[in-house]
C-alpha cells in the first residue's frame, strides 16, 4: 500500500526568526491574554514552516518506507497540561511536530520517522520508539535475543554512533538483565532498554531560517530508516 500523501502545505521557506523573538516573549509572558493577542503571529511564523517542513520531508522519505502507511504529519499543541507536568507555565517555549504511522493498538505508539523540535529549551531531531508498551517490549527482547536480528540492530546502531547519532529511551532502562536472560549476554544493553530513540546530529541554531533545513532533515531522517524499519518489523 502506497504511504498517504500529506494534505497540501506552504512550501517551506525556513522560520521566520531563528533567534526565537516569540518564544522568548512568551516565555516573559505566559499569560492567555498576551497569547491570544500573539497567537497568529506564533501560526505564521513557527506552525506553518512546520506544518510545510514535516510535508516536505514525509513526500522524499516515504519511498524508503514501502508497505508503511505515514498518518497525517503530526504538530503537538503548544498548550501544557500543567495538571500532570512540573513546570507550571501554561504554554510551550517549542515548536514540534513528528511524522510516523498510525497506532498499531489503542494506547500504543509506532516507531517515529521524525520528531523534530525547535524551542528555547532544546532544538533537535530524533527518531525511533521513546516508550515500549508490554506487547512492543515483548516483541523487541525477543528480536535482540535472536541472534541473527540482534547482530543487525547492532550494527545499524554502531553505524549510525561513528556518524554522531546517539541512542536512548523515554524511560529510564532496568538496572539488571531482563527476567530469564543472562547478566553477560552480548546485547544486554540493548535487552535492558525500554525505549530505544536516536538522535540526530546537533544542528546549527542558523540553519533553520534557511530552505537548507529541510534538505539537513531529509538527510539524516534517510540515514535512520535501517533503524526505524528495524523497529517496524521487529
Amino acid at each position: 500500500m502506497a504511504p498517504k500523501t500529506p494534505a497540501p502545505s506552504a512550501p517551506f521557506e525556513g522560520f521566520a526568526d531563528p533567534s526565537m523573538g516569540f518564544f522568548k516573549a512568551l516565555d516573559a509572558h505566559q499569560d492567555r491574554a498576551w497569547f491570544l493577542a500573539n497567537k497568529a503571529r506564533y501560526e505564521d511564523e513557527w506552525q506553518a514552516p512546520m506544518r510545510g517542513l514535516l510535508a516536505a520531508v514525509q513526500r522524499r522519505v516515504a519511498p524508503k518506507y514501502k508497505g508503511f502507511v505515514f498518518r497525517e504529519p503530526k504538530l503537538f499543541r503548544i498548550y501544557r497540561d500543567v495538571r500532570f507536568h512540573d513546570e507550571k507555565q501554561p504554554y510551550k517555549t517549542q515548536v514540534s511536530g513528528l511524522l510516523g504511522f498510525p497506532n498499531p493498538r489503542e494506547y500504543a505508539e509506532a516507531p517515529a520517522v521524525l520528531y523534530l523540535q525547535i524551542g528555547l529549551e532544546s532544538s533537535f531531531a530524533a527518531a525511533g520508539l521513546w516508550m515500549m508498551d508490554a506487547v512492543h517490549l515483548a516483541a523487541y527482547r525477543e528480536a535482540v535475543l535472536d541472534k541473527k536480528r540482534g547482530a543487525a540492530l547492532l550494527k545499524i546502531i554502531e553505524g549510525l554512533t561513528a556518524k554522531g547519532y546517539s541512542f536512548e529511551g523515554g524511560v529510564p532502562e532496568l538496572k539488571t538483565a531482563p527476567r530469564g536472560v543472562a547478566k553477560d549476554h552480548p546485547r544486554i544493553g540493548l535487552l535492558r532498554k525500554r525505549g530505544l530513540a536516536t538522535t540526530f546530529p546537533a544542528f546549527a541554531p542558523s540553519l533553520i531560517g534557511s530552505p537548507a533545513f529541510a534538505d539537513w532533515v531529509v538527510t539524516h531522517s534517510l540515514e535512520v530508516v535501517p533503524f526505524v524499519k528495524w523497529l517496524l518489523t521487529m
